[in-house]
């Protein structure tokens, strides 16, 4: 377990230093935006996949909990006149995520499958509509956010914001991965197995999937945080687009989501080749992409890439 630990953590530590010398190597911005973007979409994976995945809870209001994210760093860092740092903002909106987490978790964990997807996606409108008739923050037209001028040492402000993302991304990784692996994951597989026999056994259900859904609202807000920097103008149709719940639903769906591993291997697969299609085809195909891996997922291989590899592994061994 020792080995593995070390492992992991000589793995982050490797990544980071290829990031920093990606910033360093490549003087295309493009390349930045690309990578920026699936790493939102990695984090979001995690993020969605230990309510849905390690507790068998599918939730349709992520796009709500990253939206929240987004303007609660819009709203900061217009009242206090673009004073606040963007570490302070991405605290205070996971802080803000986590607290709607507990209440809308608190609301609705006693209603299961489908009922329970219903009353998230309903979540989602009910923000949505606020925003929408919220003069200060721009209502339905949406509001712009200044990009900071100072950017540390690097060459641009889409590398930070690159290198901010991955280590967002990386500690939502470890956080999902010490899940998977503890005793409160154990607890979260017996609720995805049978609640009933979980609870029947003295597993707390009720304060497990809490702390479920609170991580789970966090990761999604520290996601959404950096977001309005990234693409300077946020209106309510593209924070809640639907397209966003989408993917963080298709990517862990596509990895794998009984393992900490699939969310991470299903959001760089579909979202780089996601990139690619925009590229050289057109970003409406995008849809479509999703559309189709997840429906043959589903249907061929419902425990995803990770599952496949476990299956082979298995017959490889006897």
């Amino acid at each position: 377990m020792k080995l593995r630990v070390n492992a992991f953590w000589v793995s982050c530590a490797v990544v980071v230093g290829g990031g920093l010398m990606l910033t360093e190597v490549l003087h295309n911005d493009y390349y930045f935006n690309a990578m920026y973007v699936i790493l939102q979409g990695t984090l979001m994976a995690v993020a969605w996949n230990i309510l849905g995945g390690f507790t068998g809870y599918v939730n349709f209001g992520s796009a709500g909990f990253f939206a929240v994210g987004a303007y609660t760093s819009i709203f900061l860092d217009k009242y206090f006149g673009h004073a606040l740092p963007l570490p302070v903002l991405i605290a205070a909106a996971a802080l803000v995520c986590a607290l709607i987490g507990l209440g809308v978790g608190y609301l609705s964990l006693r209603l299961k499958g489908v009922y329970f997807s219903i009353a998230t996606l309903a979540m989602a409108i009910v923000f949505a509509t606020l925003i929408s008739n919220w003069r200060y923050m721009g209502g339905a037209r949406g509001a712009y956010i200044l990009t900071p001028e100072t950017f540390l040492w690097f060459h641009s402000y889409i590398q930070m914001l690159f290198m901010v993302i991955l280590l967002l991304t990386l500690g939502a990784v470890a956080i999902s991965r010490y899940l998977n692996t503890s005793r409160l994951g154990r607890g979260l597989a017996a609720i995805r197995d049978d609640e009933v026999a979980a609870e029947c056994a003295g597993v707390p259900t009720l304060r497990l999937k809490l702390i479920s859904t609170t991580l789970m609202g966090a990761l999604m807000g520290i996601a959404g945080a950096p977001y309005p920097f990234f693409v300077t103008f946020v209106d309510p149709a593209s924070a809640f687009s639907l397209f966003v719940a989408v993917n963080a639903i298709a990517m862990p769906m596509i990895g794998g989501t009984s393992h900490w591993i699939g969310p991470v291997i299903g959001a760089v697969l579909l979202g780089s080749m996601q990139q690619v299609i925009t590229v050289t085809v057109s970003s409406e195909l995008n849809v479509l992409l999703v559309g189709l891996m997840l429906v043959g997922f589903v249907t061929l291989a419902p425990q995803g890439i990770v599952g496949l590899a476990q299956k082979y592994w298995r017959r490889r061994a006897r």
